[in-house]
């Protein structure tokens, strides 16, 4: 395990309109709540042919338009298959019931290694065997706890490096952002399925998806790497994901990433697993010059879960680069970082648990 003074130095990159005259009115909203048993009953239902589908449009007089669900609501079944995606460790990103990119790449990704087409739409059959993965409630009740209710939280976290150097710790803001991370979900999931409650009272009862709370707890060195343990990863520059092997070459975890930008791309090639550290403060070094850093000096960040670098940093065997969290876990995936490799903090976290330092970590360009 990584010596608590190897400090990082990467970071991670941190309406209302009037209708026109003449304009048709908004179709009411038929979509049903978002509760506990809407998710739990979910079921994927094939769609009709082309040709019935047609026909059936037709006949009603409605435009497919619509008939076309709202991409910027959460789903129950969306909600519910990306529950399922996350206990089987292809993981989708934060859960947020929204068919969005993380969403159907771990899809994809899952299809693909049941033997399936690769599909970033659920299928009857696609849906049969994700079901099969794990037959427990995809949510359940949380009842909050007087130390989820108290913290401490940070008032504020500064967007500015130099700022944020000057605060005790890099905390969570409030209970939302905490509960949100620890089961793996969006922070407006976590309002959509909890409306009116009061997140900051002990006592509360609230919904959250059913998956392995994310800990905050500091893994003993010699307690590491769990199995099964990790000896290859795969860092796809494309597909902006990263993949996890045994040494018998099976897949053991899929996770979507951020990786590199056009100012500080990620390495090509192949390196290896230096170490791990939990809960890692960070350092900056202004010989990087990173965009809206204007000091000249060196500085030093306390660590949390809002921390630049997250919960983790895995280092690498190429200087100042490393797999690491993020204090943005619903941008994973969709903005880019600073050459590092940036996960979400619960896969982070995953990740480290089971990699074997020396594991071979390949980039792939194409």
């Amino acid at each position: 395990m990584m010596r608590r003074s190897s400090r990082p130095v990467c970071a991670a990159l941190l309406v209302l309109s009037l209708a026109a005259p003449g304009a048709a009115l908004a179709q009411p909203d038929t979509s049903p709540a978002l509760t506990a048993e809407a998710i739990n009953g979910a079921t994927f239902k094939a769609p009709e042919s082309d040709k019935t589908a047609k026909q059936a449009e037709k006949k009603s007089g409605k435009k497919a338009r619509a008939a076309k669900k709202s991409d910027d609501k959460p789903d129950a079944l969306i909600v519910k298959a990306q529950i399922l995606l996350d206990r089987a460790r292809f993981f989708p990103g934060a859960i947020d019931g929204l068919k969005g990119e993380n969403y159907q790449q771990a899809l994809s990704a899952f299809a693909v290694a049941q033997g399936l087409p690769a599909t970033r739409d659920m299928t009857q059959e696609l849906w049969d065997k994700l079901q099969a993965t794990s037959d427990k409630p995809a949510v359940s009740d949380y009842a909050i706890t007087d130390a989820d209710a108290s913290g401490p939280y940070v008032e504020k976290i500064p967007p500015k490096m130099e700022q944020q150097a000057d605060l005790k710790e890099l905390g969570y803001t409030n209970p939302r952002e905490m509960l949100a991370e620890r089961f793996h979900m969006s922070r407006d999931l976590v309002s959509a399925l909890n409306p009116d409650k009061p997140l900051d009272k002990a006592g509360t009862s609230i919904i959250v998806a059913a998956v392995d709370p994310m800990g905050l707890d500091k893994p003993k060195g010699k307690d590491l790497p769990q199995e099964p343990k990790v000896e290859r990863i795969e860092v796809d520059k494309t597909s902006h994901d990263v993949r996890a092997f045994g040494a018998d070459g099976k897949l053991l975890g899929y996770y979507p990433a951020s990786i590199g930008s056009t100012e500080k791309p990620a390495p090509s090639g192949e390196t290896k697993v230096k170490g791990v550290a939990f809960d890692p403060d960070y350092t900056y070094n202004p010989k990087y010059a990173f965009k809206g850093v204007k000091t000249h000096q060196k500085f030093s960040i306390k660590p949390g879960p809002n921390n630049p670098v997250g919960l983790v940093w895995i280092d690498l065997a190429i200087p100042s680069y490393g797999i690491h969290g993020t204090p943005e876990p619903e941008k994973v995936g969709k903005t880019e970082s600073h050459g590092c490799i940036r996960l979400t903090n619960w896969n982070a976290r995953d990740l480290a648990a089971h990699v074997s330092r020396g594991a071979k970590v390949t980039f792939k360009d194409e």
